[in-house]
């Protein structure tokens, strides 16, 4: 591969120099300054620094939660990652699952908050009417010291409940970011 290319939320992105031990959360953190990304055990454990990455598959665009402080940045190569900062409601503001987080109290230091956010954005548009089962599988990843889960959960069957996944800019963007990707793939 003589061009490392990905999309990083809208915008395209094009490297030529990436080491063999670059991680994702580094080029954000970093390259990037995207720092609502956070880095906490940097053993992918804790789950702070979660991201989705959208992969072209048969199956068509998927999106799954990745821990970008060991995902290696070469693995990249014609996804689209989402971050923290690329979330929004369809009117700009807070994105629903954002938006319960807060009417429900589910944050409270702040720190795991972003990467909590993302795996329930990710559940989200899989299945927004997940139930508490579900929402506990999609947070196994995700380490809270403050909060003790239940608001947590609470914020995730609210924002299930709220709807809004037509109006999801995700969703929206699907076919443009198909096409973008598929033309990476390609060449």
């Amino acid at each position: 591969m003589t061009q490392l290319r990905f999309l990083l939320n809208d915008q395209q992105v094009a490297l030529t120099e990436v080491g063999a031990s670059d991680t994702l959360l580094d080029h954000l953190r970093l390259a990037r300054r995207l720092t609502g990304t956070k880095e906490g055990c940097a053993e992918g454990d804790c789950g702070a620094c979660t991201v989705l990455l959208g992969r072209l598959t048969e199956a068509g665009l998927v999106y799954e939660p990745v821990n970008a402080c060991i995902r290696l940045l070469a693995s990249c190569h014609a996804t689209h990652v989402v971050t923290i900062e690329h979330l929004r409601g369809p009117d700009g503001g807070l994105h629903p699952v954002q938006a319960a987080m807060v009417e429900h109290h589910g944050s409270q230091c702040g720190f795991c908050t972003p990467g909590i956010v993302m795996a329930l954005y990710g559940l989200w548009m899989t299945d927004p009417q997940a139930d508490e089962a579900a929402i506990e599988v999609a947070l196994q990843g995700n380490i809270c010291r403050c909060t003790g889960y239940q608001p947590i959960i609470t914020a995730a069957l609210a924002a299930g409940a709220a709807g809004g996944q037509a109006q999801d800019a995700l969703a929206r963007e699907r076919a443009a970011v198909t096409a973008r990707l598929a033309g990476m793939a390609g060449g």
